[in-house]
């Protein structure tokens, strides 16, 4: 695997983030207008290992039942042994892990739940090269599918 460095790290992840975050904004706010009715209620949060993030809830409105659309930012001293054992190269690293996830959940049961989620992670050690890369994906739950709204999936 090649490694694209980092030009400058701390900036890079600090554009990241800002860059979450205000997807997670537009998001919402593109939410709420389409919904018409709900609003998104927030509850930041801290993980006591580390970093955390900010829940967005909406419920009950014109359009959408429930949803949800979520920040996160955890960081730690080493990597899980669930990432390294597939990972060997990210053993003794310190981490970072952020990203914004959604469900959507709509009244109507011919409109698709929604599901999605963009990460960004980065695993450090004192002289090395970074290692970072982004995950994420997109799907949709129809309740009742039709072969021709997903034929391009």
């Amino acid at each position: 695997m090649s490694i694209t460095p980092l030009k400058d790290t701390p900036q890079a992840i600090e554009s990241v983030k800002a860059f979450l975050l205000a997807l997670q904004d537009n998001i919402c706010h593109t939410l709420e207008l389409a919904d018409g009715k709900g609003h998104f209620v927030e509850d930041a949060w801290e993980r006591e290992e580390g970093g955390g993030g900010r829940s967005r809830v909406i419920k009950n409105g014109a359009v959408i039942e429930q949803g949800g659309v979520n920040f996160s930012h955890v960081h730690g001293t080493q990597m899980p042994a669930s990432a390294t054992a597939s990972r060997p190269e990210l053993a003794g690293r310190s981490f970072q892990a952020m990203g914004v996830s959604l469900v959507i959940h709509p009244h109507n049961p011919y409109i698709p739940t929604s599901h999605a989620n963009v990460r960004f992670f980065i695993a450090e050690k004192e002289g090395e090269t970074p290692i970072w890369w982004f995950g994420g994906g997109f799907d949709l739950t129809p309740f009742y599918p039709f072969k021709e709204d997903v034929q391009h999936w």
